[in-house]
């Protein structure tokens, strides 16, 4: 099993391993009934049931329940740079079209089959239908530290905005592309993936 982050919203991280699968259960449960009933049916004590713990058990983490859907976006980001930086295992250095095709895929596939990421996904919509542009900031950030090696670049200002920009472009354009169709309209998506290439090459060709 893989560990939980300590996500910032935790009253208390998880010490022993015991506490690490009971924190598992309950963002599993969270995202679980995310999708069956959504953010605002959303309750701490229907969390606690479905995880097969003590309502304790949830206050011992989270305070309501923003703060657990604030640690299940942490959990999907970090999830996410896992799947892409597997990815990125296959590709060519300096291979910048197949790392976006990874990055782009990769959010698409969580998109589709992970958990409450419809309404959660990096923490954009939480409470639901409330866009703002910090969670993309983070996942911007952390992509220009993980592709700067592999596409031999600086990770600096420069290179930060233009994922940043491609970043908040895609974000746009998938959630579009989710409205028109509920698995994703597939001609958008298209469309955004030649978006960002005609953009990024501009910068990293």
């Amino acid at each position: 099993m893989k560990p939980v982050p300590h996500a910032t919203s935790l009253r208390r991280a998880p010490v022993q391993r015991r506490s690490a699968e009971r924190l598992t259960r309950i963002l599993d449960a969270c995202a679980a009934l995310l999708d069956e009933v959504g953010y605002d049916a959303l309750s701490t004590r229907a969390v606690a049931q479905r995880a097969g713990v003590p309502i304790g058990s949830v206050y011992r983490f989270f305070g309501n329940k923003r703060e657990m859907a604030d640690a299940l976006a942490q959990r999907n980001l970090e999830r996410y740079v896992e799947r892409v930086t597997e990815r990125l295992q296959d590709a060519r250095p300096g291979d910048w079209r197949a790392a976006m095709d990874a990055v782009l895929d990769e959010y698409l596939a969580m998109k589709r089959t992970a958990p409450g990421f419809s309404l959660v996904d990096f923490g954009n919509q939480i409470p639901v239908g409330s866009r703002h542009g910090e969670p993309n900031t983070r996942v911007a950030d952390r992509l220009t530290g993980l592709l700067a090696g592999p596409l031999a670049r600086t990770p600096g200002p420069d290179l930060r905005r233009a994922f940043l920009v491609a970043v908040e472009t895609a974000d746009t354009l998938v959630q579009l592309a989710f409205r028109v169709d509920p698995q994703g309209d597939e001609a958008i998506i298209a469309e955004t993936r030649e978006l960002l290439r005609a953009y990024l090459g501009r910068v990293l060709d």
